[in-house]
């Protein structure tokens, strides 16, 4: 069994977009290891949603999987509908999922071909679900002046001072959205709902672990704590944001960038 945090969620329902590996993956455990019972939602990756079930379960959690491809505009009402009509109500919704144009087949894309997937799976699965989620959350019964829900959105750091290159140009388009767009419904959504979105640094998921030395060199020289971040660092920051001990926390980005000059 998975010993308790600081941040208790035990009895909160969470539910973690692109859950199958990488940020989102650490997330999810991170949530059920604080006692959150977890939605695992994957596109795609079967197995690897599936080997985070596994784990999960294999500690005592409770989590369950949800397939659904956001590249569908019809998915986001099924998605949140059959959410909602399973878990009856969802406490914590975190917004993970984007596509990955930087390894695999993706990275072979024409320019316009990425920024039409990451402005699909980034931005308008993070915008539709937020307000489809969010409504859900501030309408249920609850206790007076408590929070209803919290959802919790993922940028970038240098999304906003900018970075040279395609990827830099594409990334700080998407994750601009992203980030704005938090800041504007968590005044929609307050008091009831809490949104907040947190903009990672280098963190080594599949890229930085493949990445050449000249991207290690930059990683170290650029962020003052002279390390990548890892998924798990993200996790732990998300655990405290949507947990109670972050009440008084609505409309933030925060910067989980080793202290990187911003």
């Amino acid at each position: 069994m998975w010993q308790g945090h600081f941040a208790e969620l035990t009895g909160k329902k969470a539910v973690v977009t692109g859950a199958s590996s990488g940020i989102g993956r650490a997330i999810a455990l991170e949530l059920a290891r604080a006692g959150a019972s977890v939605v695992i939602h994957y596109s795609h990756n079967h197995d690897g949603a599936n080997h985070v079930l596994a784990e999960i379960s294999s500690h005592g959690g409770v989590a369950t999987l949800l397939q659904a491809d956001f590249s569908e505009p019809n998915s986001y009402e099924n998605l949140v509908n059959h959410v909602c009509y399973h878990e009856s109500q969802v406490d914590i919704w975190v917004n993970n999922a984007g596509v990955d144009v930087l390894t695999g087949k993706a990275s072979r894309w024409e320019y316009s071909q990425k920024l039409q997937a990451l402005w699909e799976i980034d931005v308008r699965s993070t915008v539709i679900l937020s307000r489809l989620v969010g409504d859900q959350m501030k309408v249920r019964d609850d206790i007076a002046n408590r929070p209803k829900g919290v959802i919790l959105n993922i940028g970038w750091d240098q999304a906003d001072r900018g970075m040279e290159g395609e990827s830099g140009e594409l990334f700080a388009t998407a994750k601009n959205a992203i980030m704005g767009f938090s800041r504007s419904l968590a005044v929609s959504l307050a008091p009831e709902v809490r949104v907040n979105c947190i903009a990672p640094g280098w963190i080594r998921t599949a890229w930085g672990e493949k990445a050449g030395s000249q991207w290690q060199d930059r990683v170290v020289r650029e962020t003052p704590l002279k390390r990548w971040g890892t998924p798990e660092d993200i996790a732990h920051l998300a655990r405290f944001l949507v947990s109670d001990e972050a009440s008084y926390l609505t409309g933030q980005v925060i910067y989980a960038n080793g202290g990187a000059v911003r």
